[in-house]
Protein backbone atom coordinates (compact mmCIF):
# COMPACT_ATOMS: atom_id res chain seq x y z
CA UNK A 1 0.00 0.00 0.00
CA UNK A 2 1.32 3.19 -0.95
CA UNK A 3 2.77 5.99 2.04
CA UNK A 4 -0.02 8.54 1.08
CA UNK A 5 -2.79 5.48 2.51
CA UNK A 6 -1.61 6.20 5.61
CA UNK A 7 0.24 9.33 6.37
CA UNK A 8 -1.73 12.15 8.07
CA UNK A 9 -4.01 14.11 6.10
CA UNK A 10 -7.24 15.98 7.55
CA UNK A 11 -9.89 15.67 4.58
CA UNK A 12 -9.51 12.99 2.46
CA UNK A 13 -10.70 13.04 -0.90
CA UNK A 14 -11.00 9.27 -1.69
CA UNK A 15 -11.57 5.97 0.73
CA UNK A 16 -9.78 2.67 -0.15
CA UNK A 17 -12.69 -0.12 0.07
CA UNK A 18 -10.96 -3.54 0.74
CA UNK A 19 -13.66 -5.75 0.39
CA UNK A 20 -13.69 -8.68 2.38
CA UNK A 21 -10.55 -8.76 4.60
CA UNK A 22 -8.80 -11.95 4.69
CA UNK A 23 -10.61 -13.35 1.47
CA UNK A 24 -9.52 -11.20 -1.48
CA UNK A 25 -7.98 -14.24 -3.18
CA UNK A 26 -11.74 -15.63 -3.33
CA UNK A 27 -12.85 -12.47 -4.38
CA UNK A 28 -13.92 -13.83 -7.66
CA UNK A 29 -15.68 -16.52 -6.34
CA UNK A 30 -17.19 -14.75 -3.81
CA UNK A 31 -18.56 -12.44 -6.26
CA UNK A 32 -20.76 -14.94 -7.83
CA UNK A 33 -23.58 -15.87 -5.23
CA UNK A 34 -23.29 -12.58 -5.06
CA UNK A 35 -24.01 -11.32 -8.29
CA UNK A 36 -26.67 -13.95 -8.51
CA UNK A 37 -28.33 -12.60 -5.14
CA UNK A 38 -28.62 -9.37 -6.94
CA UNK A 39 -29.92 -10.60 -10.25
CA UNK A 40 -32.65 -12.84 -8.92
CA UNK A 41 -33.36 -9.10 -6.59
CA UNK A 42 -33.94 -7.14 -9.54
CA UNK A 43 -35.36 -9.34 -11.67
CA UNK A 44 -37.94 -10.13 -8.62
CA UNK A 45 -38.77 -6.77 -7.57
CA UNK A 46 -39.37 -5.21 -11.05
CA UNK A 47 -41.48 -8.16 -11.87
CA UNK A 48 -43.81 -7.14 -8.66
CA UNK A 49 -43.97 -3.54 -10.19
CA UNK A 50 -45.01 -4.84 -13.23
CA UNK A 51 -47.34 -7.10 -11.86
CA UNK A 52 -49.11 -4.57 -9.61
CA UNK A 53 -48.80 -2.06 -12.51
CA UNK A 54 -50.95 -4.01 -15.00
CA UNK A 55 -52.99 -5.81 -13.24
CA UNK A 56 -56.24 -2.92 -12.01
CA UNK A 57 -57.70 -6.04 -9.12
CA UNK A 58 -54.08 -4.97 -7.28
CA UNK A 59 -54.62 -1.32 -6.79
CA UNK A 60 -54.84 -1.67 -3.17
CA UNK A 61 -53.28 -0.51 0.09
CA UNK A 62 -51.45 -3.74 0.12
CA UNK A 63 -49.89 -3.71 -2.85
CA UNK A 64 -48.82 -0.19 -3.01
CA UNK A 65 -46.99 -0.69 0.08
CA UNK A 66 -45.29 -4.14 -1.64
CA UNK A 67 -44.29 -1.74 -5.08
CA UNK A 68 -42.50 0.69 -1.68
CA UNK A 69 -41.15 -2.43 -0.23
CA UNK A 70 -39.81 -3.28 -3.87
CA UNK A 71 -38.53 0.41 -5.28
CA UNK A 72 -36.97 0.35 -1.71
CA UNK A 73 -35.16 -2.79 -2.03
CA UNK A 74 -34.23 -2.36 -5.41
CA UNK A 75 -32.46 1.30 -4.50
CA UNK A 76 -30.86 -0.64 -1.03
CA UNK A 77 -29.50 -3.35 -3.05
CA UNK A 78 -28.40 -1.19 -6.05
CA UNK A 79 -26.39 0.96 -3.56
CA UNK A 80 -24.11 -1.56 -2.76
CA UNK A 81 -23.70 -4.56 -5.51
CA UNK A 82 -22.24 -2.43 -8.50
CA UNK A 83 -19.22 -0.76 -6.19
CA UNK A 84 -19.01 -3.81 -4.68
CA UNK A 85 -18.59 -6.27 -7.72
CA UNK A 86 -16.34 -3.69 -8.97
CA UNK A 87 -14.07 -4.37 -6.37
CA UNK A 88 -14.02 -8.22 -6.87
CA UNK A 89 -13.55 -8.45 -10.56
CA UNK A 90 -11.40 -5.36 -11.03
CA UNK A 91 -9.93 -4.42 -7.55
CA UNK A 92 -11.29 -1.16 -8.08
CA UNK A 93 -11.62 -0.33 -4.52
CA UNK A 94 -10.94 3.19 -4.71
CA UNK A 95 -14.49 5.74 -3.85
CA UNK A 96 -14.80 9.62 -3.48
CA UNK A 97 -14.90 10.62 -0.02
CA UNK A 98 -18.60 12.72 -0.98
CA UNK A 99 -19.59 9.01 -3.00
CA UNK A 100 -18.81 7.44 0.27
CA UNK A 101 -20.70 9.81 2.35
CA UNK A 102 -23.38 9.56 -0.52
CA UNK A 103 -23.78 5.92 -0.42
CA UNK A 104 -23.74 5.48 3.58
CA UNK A 105 -26.57 7.90 3.58
CA UNK A 106 -28.57 5.60 0.62
CA UNK A 107 -28.03 2.65 2.66
CA UNK A 108 -28.93 3.29 5.86
CA UNK A 109 -31.82 5.76 4.97
CA UNK A 110 -33.40 3.17 2.72
CA UNK A 111 -32.65 0.80 5.37
CA UNK A 112 -34.81 2.69 7.85
CA UNK A 113 -37.57 3.47 4.86
CA UNK A 114 -37.87 -0.89 4.50
CA UNK A 115 -38.47 -1.21 8.32
CA UNK A 116 -41.19 2.00 8.09
CA UNK A 117 -42.76 0.07 5.12
CA UNK A 118 -43.19 -2.99 7.01
CA UNK A 119 -44.96 -1.14 10.26
CA UNK A 120 -47.26 -0.10 7.66
CA UNK A 121 -47.83 -2.97 6.30
CA UNK A 122 -48.72 -4.54 9.54
CA UNK A 123 -51.15 -1.45 9.79
CA UNK A 124 -53.13 -2.64 6.65
CA UNK A 125 -53.32 -6.19 8.02
CA UNK A 126 -54.87 -4.96 11.55
CA UNK A 127 -57.53 -3.19 9.24
CA UNK A 128 -58.20 -5.80 6.87
CA UNK A 129 -58.50 -8.41 9.54
CA UNK A 130 -59.68 -6.63 13.03
CA UNK A 131 -61.92 -4.40 11.18
CA UNK A 132 -62.64 -5.41 7.15
CA UNK A 133 -65.36 -3.74 6.89
CA UNK A 134 -63.65 -0.12 7.27
CA UNK A 135 -60.51 -1.20 4.90
CA UNK A 136 -61.30 0.38 1.93
CA UNK A 137 -62.86 3.93 3.97
CA UNK A 138 -59.54 3.98 6.63
CA UNK A 139 -56.78 3.27 3.91
CA UNK A 140 -57.77 5.52 1.02
CA UNK A 141 -55.24 5.68 -1.59
CA UNK A 142 -54.97 9.51 0.12
CA UNK A 143 -54.06 8.14 3.44
CA UNK A 144 -52.00 5.48 1.69
CA UNK A 145 -49.84 8.28 0.04
CA UNK A 146 -49.72 10.07 3.54
CA UNK A 147 -47.93 6.73 5.26
CA UNK A 148 -45.30 6.53 2.30
CA UNK A 149 -44.68 10.44 2.53
CA UNK A 150 -44.17 9.66 6.61
CA UNK A 151 -41.96 6.78 5.51
CA UNK A 152 -39.86 8.52 3.25
CA UNK A 153 -39.25 11.96 5.39
CA UNK A 154 -38.68 9.62 8.46
CA UNK A 155 -35.85 7.74 6.88
CA UNK A 156 -34.66 10.81 5.24
CA UNK A 157 -34.60 13.19 8.14
CA UNK A 158 -33.25 10.60 10.82
CA UNK A 159 -29.90 9.67 8.70
CA UNK A 160 -29.13 12.88 7.63
CA UNK A 161 -26.71 13.95 10.66
CA UNK A 162 -24.76 10.58 9.93
CA UNK A 163 -23.13 11.92 6.71
CA UNK A 164 -22.76 15.17 7.86
CA UNK A 165 -21.34 14.39 11.23
CA UNK A 166 -19.07 12.11 9.75
CA UNK A 167 -18.20 15.07 7.01
CA UNK A 168 -16.97 17.55 9.90
CA UNK A 169 -14.56 14.60 11.41
CA UNK A 170 -10.54 14.87 11.23
CA UNK A 171 -9.35 11.67 9.79
CA UNK A 172 -6.21 11.30 10.18
CA UNK A 173 -5.21 7.69 10.76
CA UNK A 174 -6.04 6.04 7.24
CA UNK A 175 -8.18 6.31 4.28
CA UNK A 176 -8.95 2.53 4.06
CA UNK A 177 -12.28 0.96 4.79
CA UNK A 178 -12.31 -2.76 5.74
CA UNK A 179 -15.33 -3.76 4.25
CA UNK A 180 -17.13 -3.83 0.92
CA UNK A 181 -19.39 -0.52 1.42
CA UNK A 182 -19.62 2.54 3.15
CA UNK A 183 -21.12 1.57 6.69
CA UNK A 184 -21.61 4.05 8.91
CA UNK A 185 -19.00 2.74 11.88
CA UNK A 186 -16.73 1.76 9.32
CA UNK A 187 -16.25 4.82 7.87
CA UNK A 188 -16.51 7.14 11.81
CA UNK A 189 -13.85 4.60 13.26
CA UNK A 190 -10.95 6.32 11.23
CA UNK A 191 -11.75 9.01 12.22
CA UNK A 192 -9.29 10.76 14.83
CA UNK A 193 -11.43 12.88 16.74
CA UNK A 194 -13.76 11.95 19.78
CA UNK A 195 -16.92 10.36 17.28
CA UNK A 196 -18.89 9.52 20.23
CA UNK A 197 -21.37 11.49 18.98
CA UNK A 198 -21.79 9.70 15.55
CA UNK A 199 -21.83 6.39 17.53
CA UNK A 200 -24.23 7.59 20.64
CA UNK A 201 -26.51 8.67 17.15
CA UNK A 202 -26.59 5.83 15.32
CA UNK A 203 -27.34 3.79 18.33
CA UNK A 204 -30.36 6.21 19.28
CA UNK A 205 -31.27 5.36 15.36
CA UNK A 206 -30.79 1.71 15.45
CA UNK A 207 -33.16 1.03 18.78
CA UNK A 208 -35.55 4.09 17.91
CA UNK A 209 -36.50 2.33 14.91
CA UNK A 210 -36.09 -0.99 15.34
CA UNK A 211 -37.52 -0.83 18.67
CA UNK A 212 -40.55 1.31 17.80
CA UNK A 213 -41.30 -0.30 14.69
CA UNK A 214 -41.11 -4.15 16.12
CA UNK A 215 -43.11 -2.83 19.21
CA UNK A 216 -46.23 -1.26 16.74
CA UNK A 217 -45.97 -4.63 14.68
CA UNK A 218 -46.01 -6.46 17.33
CA UNK A 219 -49.11 -4.59 18.97
CA UNK A 220 -50.78 -4.66 15.26
CA UNK A 221 -50.06 -8.80 15.65
CA UNK A 222 -51.71 -9.30 19.19
CA UNK A 223 -54.74 -7.39 17.95
CA UNK A 224 -54.98 -9.22 14.44
CA UNK A 225 -54.12 -12.86 16.97
CA UNK A 226 -57.08 -11.95 18.98
CA UNK A 227 -59.23 -11.42 16.10
CA UNK A 228 -57.95 -14.42 14.72
CA UNK A 229 -58.80 -16.68 17.78
CA UNK A 230 -62.40 -15.14 17.61
CA UNK A 231 -63.44 -17.00 14.48
CA UNK A 232 -65.68 -19.89 14.97
CA UNK A 233 -63.60 -22.55 12.44
CA UNK A 234 -60.33 -23.76 12.50
CA UNK A 235 -60.11 -23.53 8.71
CA UNK A 236 -61.22 -19.80 8.70
CA UNK A 237 -58.47 -19.26 11.32
CA UNK A 238 -55.83 -20.58 8.99
CA UNK A 239 -57.14 -18.97 6.41
CA UNK A 240 -56.93 -15.97 7.55
CA UNK A 241 -53.69 -15.96 9.56
CA UNK A 242 -52.48 -16.89 5.94
CA UNK A 243 -52.65 -13.66 4.72
CA UNK A 244 -50.51 -12.42 7.42
CA UNK A 245 -47.78 -15.24 5.87
CA UNK A 246 -46.20 -13.32 3.76
CA UNK A 247 -45.63 -10.29 6.27
CA UNK A 248 -43.88 -11.56 8.77
CA UNK A 249 -41.49 -14.09 7.09
CA UNK A 250 -39.99 -10.99 5.12
CA UNK A 251 -40.18 -8.75 9.00
CA UNK A 252 -38.26 -12.07 10.35
CA UNK A 253 -35.36 -11.97 7.24
CA UNK A 254 -35.05 -8.36 7.73
CA UNK A 255 -34.79 -7.53 11.36
CA UNK A 256 -32.76 -10.75 12.61
CA UNK A 257 -29.95 -10.11 10.12
CA UNK A 258 -29.82 -6.13 10.43
CA UNK A 259 -30.02 -6.23 14.59
CA UNK A 260 -27.46 -8.68 14.31
CA UNK A 261 -25.14 -7.06 11.50
CA UNK A 262 -25.30 -3.88 13.71
CA UNK A 263 -24.56 -4.84 17.37
CA UNK A 264 -21.25 -6.88 16.26
CA UNK A 265 -19.88 -4.13 14.17
CA UNK A 266 -20.32 -2.53 17.89
CA UNK A 267 -19.95 -5.12 20.35
CA UNK A 268 -18.62 -8.34 18.15
CA UNK A 269 -15.32 -7.58 19.00
CA UNK A 270 -14.37 -11.88 18.97
CA UNK A 271 -16.33 -11.88 16.27
CA UNK A 272 -14.00 -12.59 12.32
CA UNK A 273 -14.36 -9.32 10.28
CA UNK A 274 -14.68 -11.41 7.01
CA UNK A 275 -17.28 -13.23 8.66
CA UNK A 276 -19.57 -10.29 9.65
CA UNK A 277 -18.63 -8.83 6.26
CA UNK A 278 -19.98 -11.74 4.41
CA UNK A 279 -23.49 -11.70 6.93
CA UNK A 280 -23.76 -7.63 6.43
CA UNK A 281 -23.62 -7.79 2.52
CA UNK A 282 -25.50 -11.22 2.02
CA UNK A 283 -28.00 -11.71 4.99
CA UNK A 284 -28.92 -8.29 5.83
CA UNK A 285 -28.67 -6.38 2.51
CA UNK A 286 -28.83 -8.97 -0.32
CA UNK A 287 -31.00 -11.79 1.01
CA UNK A 288 -34.20 -9.74 1.35
CA UNK A 289 -34.25 -7.75 -1.37
CA UNK A 290 -34.51 -11.00 -3.30
CA UNK A 291 -36.03 -12.93 -0.99
CA UNK A 292 -39.13 -10.58 -0.10
CA UNK A 293 -40.39 -10.74 -3.87
CA UNK A 294 -40.17 -14.59 -3.92
CA UNK A 295 -42.13 -14.93 -0.91
CA UNK A 296 -44.76 -12.77 -1.78
CA UNK A 297 -45.31 -14.25 -5.20
CA UNK A 298 -45.18 -17.69 -3.65
CA UNK A 299 -47.42 -17.09 -0.65
CA UNK A 300 -50.08 -14.77 -2.83
CA UNK A 301 -52.92 -16.04 -5.13
CA UNK A 302 -53.31 -12.80 -7.02
CA UNK A 303 -49.33 -12.29 -8.00
CA UNK A 304 -49.30 -16.03 -8.85
CA UNK A 305 -52.41 -16.16 -11.11
CA UNK A 306 -51.20 -12.62 -12.99
CA UNK A 307 -48.01 -14.21 -13.28
CA UNK A 308 -49.34 -17.34 -14.97
CA UNK A 309 -51.72 -15.38 -17.48
CA UNK A 310 -48.66 -13.79 -18.42
CA UNK A 311 -46.57 -16.44 -19.14
CA UNK A 312 -49.47 -18.29 -20.99
CA UNK A 313 -50.38 -15.63 -23.11
CA UNK A 314 -46.48 -15.45 -24.40
CA UNK A 315 -46.36 -19.20 -24.85
CA UNK A 316 -49.65 -18.86 -26.62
Amino acid sequence: MSDSNITDFTNPSTFILLGIPGLEAAHVWISIPFCTLYAIAILGNFTILFIVKTEPRLHGPMYYFLCMLAVTDLVLSTSILPKTLSIFWFNSGEIDFSACLTQMYFIHCFSVMESGIFVAMAFDRYVAICDPLRHSTILTNHVVAKIGLAVVLRGSMLVLPYSFLARRWPYCRTNIIPHSYCEHMAVVKLACGDIRISSYYGLFVIFSVIGLDVFFITVSYIHILRSIFSLPTKDARLKTFGTCGSHLCVILAFYIPCLFSFLTYRFGHNVALHFHILIANIVYLLMPPMLNPIIYGVRTKQIQNRLLRLFTHKRI
